[in-house]
């Protein structure tokens, strides 16, 4: 079927109580797995493509793209491409004719004032392409190698009042909030602040995105889609389940060289985890 968009995607989360999985994808194993493990439970589901994965091959966005959107085609269920953590304008201005129907801007780690700055001038250009927008306010960590934040540390989670008045003057059509997560972990440890996304929730009028989810329990994200979490970022634990697979595979077959071997053990677990999550999120 034809690529579906992720504003639609998110705003059919939001009136089933429900969220929408969103999985980055770094090779084509990635993609066939996400599609297969959504496809395995008649569920919707993103491809996300971030910038740090445009920088892992070589710089461009269309093989991947092209790539993506040829199995989403093939798909049975519906599956939308977001452009993820973009930071470079001019990768920005590349989504439209990639097959992109959305892009998370990502200016968080500028100062607030700069951040909306940014954040508009970014959000008005999109909306002009038919491009839907995420925004990240507050500090979620663990991008780029920085490793995971502290997520108790002082003004790292995101304040309600500033949120509000952050989404209103960018005109983001949902706001990636930091309560307690955080990218790149690889124990599902994090505690996430359910108080402070109820709140966040009564003051915001665009839906909410949850980063950094592979280091979630499966309680705290049920929880958190609850609260009103309405799409959640899911990376790590796809690199998690494919390495694991694939270091037991070569460990058992140490004189293998045939790398269909292995890598279809990865996507396979790859696969199960994007169900397993996916069954999470739907309740």
């Amino acid at each position: 079927m034809p690529l579906a968009a992720t504003g639609d995607l998110v705003r059919a989360a939001v009136d089933t109580r429900t969220a929408v999985a969103a999985f980055n994808i770094i090779t084509l194993e990635h993609v066939e797995a996400v599609i297969a493990g959504a496809e395995s439970i008649g569920a919707p589901v993103v491809l996300q493509v971030s910038e740090n994965a445009v920088k892992f091959r070589y710089g461009r966005l269309l093989p991947l793209a092209r790539a993506a959107t040829a199995a989403a085609e093939r798909a049975s269920v519906p599956v939308a491409l977001h452009l993820d953590h973009v930071q470079s304008d001019d990768l920005l201005r590349q989504a439209p004719g990639a097959g992109f129907s959305s892009v998370m801007y990502d200016a968080a780690r500028l100062p607030y004032a700069e951040n909306l700055a940014a954040t508009r001038a970014a959000a008005d250009w999109a909306h002009a392409q038919g491009l839907w927008i995420e925004a990240e306010l507050g500090q979620v960590g663990g991008k780029n190698g920085a490793g995971p934040l502290d997520a108790h540390a002082p003004g790292a989670r995101t304040d309600p009042a500033e949120a509000r008045a952050f989404v209103a003057d960018s005109g983001v059509d949902a706001l990636a909030v930091a309560i307690g997560s955080s990218h790149a972990m690889t124990t599902r440890t994090a505690a996430l602040d359910h108080d402070l996304l109820k709140r966040l929730t009564a003051a915001l009028g665009v839906p909410l995105v949850l980063h950094g989810s592979s280091g979630v329990p499966d309680d705290e994200l049920t929880a958190a889609v609850a609260g009103g979490i309405a799409k959640v970022n899911v990376g790590t634990a796809l690199n998690i389940a494919m390495t694991g697979a694939i270091r037991e595979f070569l460990a058992a077959h140490p004189a293998a060289v045939d790398s269909r071997k292995y890598l279809s053990v990865g996507r396979e677990a790859m696969a199960r985890t994007v169900a397993r999550l996916i069954g999470v999120l739907r309740g």
